[in-house]
């Protein structure tokens, strides 16, 4: 599989996050309902890795590497909770399109800090990206 097609899966994957999340928010804290989240997705992702055989000692990222792993799950929860309490509160299209904003920081963030170009159909996407998020509010 390409990484447009795990991209596109990804998408709907996600989209269905939104929709799950929602009904299962009714009467439950948001904190808790990211918590149990994250449980049964590190327990899923153990067992793929280790079917897959990918979960190996000398394998394990250390330095550099895991730090911003670790940063990377701090963000990852830390998003979690920011998206299921919006969820909880708001209408899931006009939270999940405001989530997708997330494209236009990441570009922000790669020219920051990765040295990605700044081009013109970067700039048009991502007002394009901003308009509909707004659109869908």
């Amino acid at each position: 599989m390409g990484w447009i097609t795990l991209s596109l899966l990804s998408a709907v994957l996600a989209a269905l996050v939104a929709i799950f999340a929602k009904i299962g928010l009714q009467g439950i804290d948001t904190t808790l309902a990211t918590t149990i989240r994250s449980v049964i997705m590190a327990g899923f992702l153990v067992v793929i890795s280790l079917a897959l055989g990918k979960f190996e000692w000398g394998n394990l990222p250390h330095g550099k590497t895991l730090l911003f792993i670790i940063l990377s799950g701090i963000a990852g929860a830390l998003s979690w909770l920011a998206m299921f309490s919006a969820l909880k509160m708001g209408p899931a299209p006009s939270v999940s399109a405001l989530d997708r904003l997330s494209v236009v920081f990441v570009l922000i963030f790669s020219i920051l800090f990765l040295g990605t170009q700044f081009t013109w159909k970067a700039a048009l996407g991502a007002a394009l990206i901003s308009l509909g998020a707004i659109l869908m509010l």
